[in-house]
C-alpha cells in the first residue's frame, strides 16, 4: 500500500480544506516546495498536488508553486496533479514541466470525449478523480453534485486507458473521520483499474484496514490533514503498510 502525501495549493500556499469548502481553510505552509522536500525526507514515494484555485477556475492558477515543487523533487519520485485540467494543451504543459500524472476530474464527467482524447494522446499519464457525495459524483471543485453513480462512471472510463481512479468521499475529506472503506472496496470491485483511496484518513487504523483489502485493487491512499496535524506519522505509517504488504505476500 503506497501512502501519498497531499499538497493542496491555494494562492500559492499549502493548505487543507474541510469537505472541499474553500471557506474552511487551514494554511500549513507558505512554502509548498519546502513541504514537498519534507515529505521526501519522510520517505514519500509519490506526491499528490491539487490546484484548488484551478479546480474552481477551470484553468491552472498555481503554476509558480507547482514548478517550484517540481524543481525541488527533481524527478526523485513521481508527482501527480489535479485541479482545473480541462484541455489537452494544459496536460501537455504540465507533463512538459515535469509532472508524471495529471488527474482529470470534472472534465471527465462533463466531457467524456476529452478524457478519451487525453488517454490516447498521453497514454500512461492520465488518472481520473471521482469525488462523491452520497455515492453521486461531484464536479466543479465539489461545488456541484451530479446524478451519476460513481461505479457507473468508473466502468465507462476503465476501457479508455486510464492509469487509475482516485476516489474521494467528500463528506469525510479533511474531517479525520476515517476512510470510507466499504465504498472504496465496492468501487474497486466494480472496475479493473487500480483505485487510490482518499478522504477522511484519520490514523493508523485506516492504513491497516486498507492494507487488509488492498488485494481488491486498492493500491494507494492519499494522506492529507492527518499527516499535517500529527494524527498520523507518515514515515511510521508507510513502514507499517510495507510490513503488512510483506505479510500479505507470504500468506
Amino acid at each position: 500500500m503506497l501512502l501519498i502525501p497531499a499538497i493542496d495549493l491555494k494562492d500559492g500556499q499549502c493548505v487543507r480544506l474541510k469537505q472541499g469548502d474553500m471557506t474552511q481553510v487551514t494554511t500549513f505552509s507558505s512554502d509548498p516546495a519546502l513541504m514537498a522536500s519534507h515529505w521526501l525526507e519522510q520517505g514519500a514515494r509519490r506526491l499528490h498536488l491539487v490546484d484548488l484555485n484551478g479546480a474552481f477556475a477551470g484553468k491552472p492558477k498555481n503554476m509558480p508553486a507547482i514548478r517550484a515543487i517540481l524543481r525541488e523533487v527533481d524527478g526523485l519520485v513521481p508527482v501527480q496533479l489535479g485541479g482545473g485540467i480541462r484541455d489537452l494543451e494544459t496536460i501537455e504543459t504540465y507533463l512538459d514541466a515535469g509532472l508524471d500524472y495529471v488527474i482529470i476530474g470534472t472534465a471527465a464527467v462533463k466531457d467524456p470525449e476529452f478524457l478519451q482524447d487525453a488517454c490516447a494522446a498521453f497514454s500512461g499519464h492520465i488518472l481520473v478523480g471521482l469525488d462523491a457525495r452520497d455515492g453521486k459524483v461531484a464536479t466543479e471543485g465539489w461545488s456541484k453534485t451530479s446524478r451519476h453513480d460513481v461505479a457507473d462512471i468508473a466502468r465507462r472510463f476503465e476501457d479508455w486507458g486510464v492509469q487509475g481512479i482516485i476516489y474521494t468521499d467528500i463528506a469525510r475529506d479533511g474531517m479525520l473521520s476515517g476512510i470510507n472503506i466499504g465504498a472504496t472496496v465496492r468501487l474497486a470491485q466494480a472496475v479493473n483499474v487500480p483505485i487510490i483511496a482518499s478522504g477522511g484518513l484519520a490514523g493508523m487504523s485506516d492504513i491497516e484496514q486498507l492494507c487488509a483489502v488492498q488485494d481488491e485493487g486498492i493500491e494507494a491512499v492519499i494522506c492529507g490533514r492527518a499527516i499535517y496535524c500529527g494524527a498520523l506519522d507518515f514515515a511510521d505509517a508507510q513502514m507499517r503498510a510495507d510490513a503488512l504488504g510483506d505479510i500479505s505476500k507470504l500468506g
